[in-house]
């Protein structure tokens, strides 16, 4: 935190000015600290774009001040904000849901705050939002995408937000809230939501060992369901066998490379697999597109479900018109953020049970490179951090963590 006293908008700076000259050197002994200042504005500090492009190109760190709350408003300070691909794209222009662009945070053209995903504490709040059952200390996640959650702080609406109960909240960490509400969600849902797999049964699944994959892995050993999991083919193979290893570790029953998945006898193991074949594949789970996702399709048992919720491969789905007419396979497309929009007692249901696996050891984090985020960290320093994600060089999925803010 600075140990400079924050100011509010610019009508009341030359009061702050004044009260500072006033005080003169006793400043200099006030805690090192950022604080909210006397006339209760919170001072935040955002990612921002003006217009769609590249995230190095566009994003900007921006500062504004948050007035106090009244009535049906609520300020949050967020605790985790973790960087997922539809950010990314968001920020491209490419994806369905766009940002909201706004000239509320104290600018002369409209811009809009990244990210999607998160964690938020109440840490101010109106009367009306007190009446609504919400306390100073809550935590809440976004209802809906397009809020803007790679920020400090924001003024927020009940309408804007699902608060994790306390329940909810017991021995979870900032981090494991802040991530629950797509991949996992996007796992559950995709899982329970097209057909009904009894346990023994089969489900296969490309970019196995995305954030979706994993939790899918997990969540379907838990209920009894076998996997075939595929995952990109490198050239270093001392890595692929580590991230096979990995999987494993998880629970998935079959680890393969997209190379493999391609392969002339890839049917034949198949059936090895399935206990000659006798046991069905009966969903497939698709984040890639492309021939290794028609591919994948080709082993699915008649009448089994293949869903698709991601291209990451950029390339078309191609479907033989045999698998329509004589397989009768039903493909289908999931959008994890329609469903909730659709479905937000449902939403904090499946958040619910998967917070209340991982409280009890049965659900595992995903890999995270935390990126700590400061109230002095730079904007540069910020960017850069996504550019990373953008081009691959993480290990684990980049996750804001916010200090002192």
């Amino acid at each position: 935190m600075a140990s400079k006293l924050l100011c509010p908008p610019p009508r009341m700076a030359q009061t702050c000015l004044r009260r500072t000259q006033h005080f003169g050197p006793a400043i200099s002994r006030l805690p090192q600290r950022r604080h909210v200042s006397a006339y209760g504005y919170e001072q935040a500090k955002a990612l921002t774009v003006s217009e769609y492009g590249e995230p190095p190109a566009v994003l900007r760190l921006h500062s504004h001040s948050i007035s106090p709350p009244h009535s049906n408003l609520m300020t949050l300070r967020f605790l985790a904000s973790p960087i997922n691909p539809a950010d990314i794209n968001q920020i491209q222009g490419v994806y369905p849901s766009k940002p909201t662009f706004t000239t509320s945070l104290g600018t002369a053209n409209p811009i809009a705050v990244a990210g999607n995903e998160g964690v938020a504490e109440i840490i101010a709040l109106g009367e009306g939002v007190k009446k609504e059952g919400f306390k100073k200390g809550d935590w809440v996640f976004m209802k809906a995408p397009g809020f803007g959650t790679w920020r400090t702080h924001a003024s927020a609406t009940t309408n804007d937000v699902v608060k994790l109960d306390d329940q909810m909240r017991e021995g979870i960490t900032a981090i494991q809230a802040g991530t629950v509400s797509i991949n996992p969600c996007t796992a559950y849902r995709m899982l329970r939501d097209f057909t009904t797999l009894n346990q023994g049964e089969w489900f296969i699944q490309n970019g196995a060992n995305s954030g979706v994959g994993r939790a899918a892995i997990q969540l379907g050993k838990k209920w009894g369901y076998k996997s075939i999991n595929v995952i990109r083919s490198r050239e270093d193979k001392s890595k692929e066998e580590a991230m096979r290893k990995e999987l494993q570790d998880l629970g998935a029953d079959v680890v393969i490379t997209d190379t493999e998945l391609q392969s002339q006898g890839i049917k034949d193991q198949a059936k090895e697999w399935t206990n000659g074949g006798r046991d069905p594949i009966r969903l497939a789970l698709n984040c890639v597109n492309g021939k290794a996702a028609t591919a994948m399709a080709k082993l699915l048992s008649s009448s089994a479900h293949f869903v698709t919720y991601g291209a990451m491969s950029k390339q078309p789905l191609t479907i033989p018109a045999s698998m329509l007419i004589f397989k009768d396979i039903h493909f289908h497309g999931f959008w994890v953020s329609r469903w909730a929009e659709k479905n937000p007692e449902e939403k904090q249901k499946t958040v619910a049970d998967v917070l209340d696996m991982t409280r009890k050891g049965d659900f595992r984090d995903m890999p995270v490179d935390e990126i700590k985020w400061e109230w002095e960290t730079k904007g540069d320093e910020l960017i850069g951090k996504v550019r990373d994600t953008l081009e691959g060089y993480r290990d684990g999925k980049g996750v804001f963590v916010f200090g002192k803010t």
